[in-house]
């Protein structure tokens, strides 16, 4: 396992202390990536995603969605079932989960719907007006100006 020190780029920049702490994520191979439950990311539009999460046997009621720091937390725990029923093969699964997405800057969950053991979380990504790209007009020289530099010019001649 490769070891990076991050240190240079905290003492060298500013404001990128996600992208260090995303990256010191990543490359953090000691802790098991969980399975459970399985998930889709989709990119649905330019500036849509979706993400599906397969959560059969768990209700509405069970879900957790929440939105902190630049993350999404999605968590279920199963009420305790009190009921007398006796299994010959349990092979849903409803055992509790904590599943984390990071979600970039300006990314932001539009909703979400649970529909035939799915988990749909809707994130769009809203990009501010002051950081899209802006045409800048040039202006042309006043005509009051023009005279005076075309006589400057007859001069030189």
């Amino acid at each position: 396992m490769r070891s990076f020190d991050f240190a240079p780029l905290y003492r060298a920049t500013v404001g990128f202390d996600r992208v260090a702490d995303l990256m010191d994520r990543v490359l953090s191979a000691d802790i098991a990536q969980p399975t459970y439950p399985p998930y889709n990311i989709e990119k649905t539009a330019e500036n849509a995603y979706r993400i599906s999460i397969a959560v059969a046997g768990f209700t509405p009621d069970d879900l957790s969605v929440e939105v902190k720091d630049g993350s999404l937390n999605v968590a279920a725990r199963k009420a305790a079932d009190d009921s007398e029923r006796a299994f010959l093969h349990r092979g849903i699964a409803t055992r509790a989960f904590e599943r984390r997405f990071a979600l970039a800057d300006h990314v932001r969950v539009s909703g979400a719907v649970h529909e035939h053991g799915m988990l749909h979380i809707d994130l769009v990504r809203e990009v501010p007006e002051a950081m899209k790209p802006r045409r800048i007009e040039i202006a042309r020289p006043a005509k009051s100006e023009t005279p005076a530099l075309e006589a400057k010019a007859e001069t030189v001649n």
